[in-house]
């Protein structure tokens, strides 16, 4: 296995810049993993591919304003600080541009971007980790909410007029440092309508973070260092979960976040209550525990979550899909269209 072997060329129009005006609008690839066959539907008709009694896991996590733009304090130099998590005694972990400028003891002093908020905030240096990381504090605030704003992937040049529009309609608790975007193309008019249909939906909570940001560097993509991510796995989710198996219904994973907390939490075909770190790296070969169905957006080229969807569906016949997703007219990446895998 090569890095190499998950490449694909996208030339930048094809990268959505915004998102579409109604959600569940956006285009939807039904991929047929049994079949090799493709279909192009509209995301509102994914009910259509659905049973009553399968059961949607959705990732509630909620997006917080982790962008932080600045001053570098005795100077003029501007420097920007994208928190990642939240640590213990109130330290975040995070990345911070100029890096070389920005070791233990600097100071970055961030003003309000909100109408109403009074003072600035200070964000301290406190120590170099791997990867680029920083370990930061925060006084004037605890958390980013007034001075931060959305942390839109690079890849997107334009700004958001609506910062919901980079939340799912099911964020609950705040913690990532990015959306978990296969989300964002529910409506809660169409959860109603899968629950009217006798579709289950249960929650999970990953809170997504560095690798989102972080490439693949290793040639042998077994040795990447996957960076760990806080998930929780409730009591009531693992049962449903293991209820719809054992009624031969089927588990649909909603995005790569879930497929990867539920994975974790899951041994010899069962799902259990697990709240921690995850570091699950799911490479072609991995032998899914529980997720039968999947519903993801298109992915990076040499990502781990192309990687991820090629061990659930087959490296050759879901870089195929890619292609047919560009001759096609996709939108790919954060705001763009949908895959169904089943």
């Amino acid at each position: 296995m090569h890095l190499s072997d998950f490449d694909y060329h996208l030339p930048p129009e094809f990268i959505a810049q915004h998102p579409l005006d109604r959600r569940d609008r956006s285009r939807l690839m039904v991929v047929d993993r049994n079949k090799q066959s493709i279909e192009h539907r509209s995301f509102h008709e994914i009910v259509d591919f659905f049973n009553p009694g399968d059961t949607l896991v959705l990732n509630d996590s909620r997006v917080i304003p982790a962008r932080l733009n600045g001053t570098i304090e005795g100077s003029e130099r501007r420097a920007e600080v994208l928190l990642l998590k939240r640590l213990e005694g109130g330290e975040w972990e995070a990345l911070v541009r100029p890096g070389r400028r920005l070791l233990p003891g600097a100071r970055v002093i961030v003003p309000g971007v909100k109408p109403g908020v009074a003072g600035e905030l200070t964000v301290t240096i406190l120590k170099t980790g791997e990867r680029g990381l920083r370990t930061v504090s925060l006084e004037g605030a605890s958390a980013p909410d007034g001075y931060g704003k959305m942390p839109l992937p690079p890849y997107i040049h334009a700004g958001l007029e609506d910062d919901e529009r980079y939340q799912t309609v099911y964020s609950r608790y705040e913690g990532s440092a990015a959306a978990p975007t296969a989300g964002l193309h529910f409506t809660t008019e169409l959860l109603d309508d899968l629950r009217r249909n006798e579709i289950n939906t249960t929650f999970v909570t990953l809170h997504v973070g560095l690798d989102t940001f972080q490439p693949v560097r290793a040639e042998d993509p077994s040795k990447h260092h996957i960076h760990t991510e806080y998930g929780a796995v409730g009591r009531s989710t693992a049962e449903i979960i293991n209820d719809t198996h054992g009624r031969g219904k089927r588990v649909i994973a909603v995005g790569t976040t879930s497929v990867r907390l539920i994975e974790a939490a899951s041994q010899e075909g069962r799902a259990a209550p697990f709240e921690g770190q995850v570091g699950l790296f799911i490479l072609p070969g991995h032998r899914f525990q529980v997720t039968d169905t999947m519903v993801t957006n298109f992915h990076l080229p040499r990502s781990t979550l192309l990687m991820m969807v090629s061990a659930f569906a087959g490296r050759e016949f879901m870089l195929h899909c890619y292609e047919v997703a560009k001759k096609e007219g996709y939108r790919f990446y954060s705001f763009g269209d949908a895959m169904l895998i089943i």
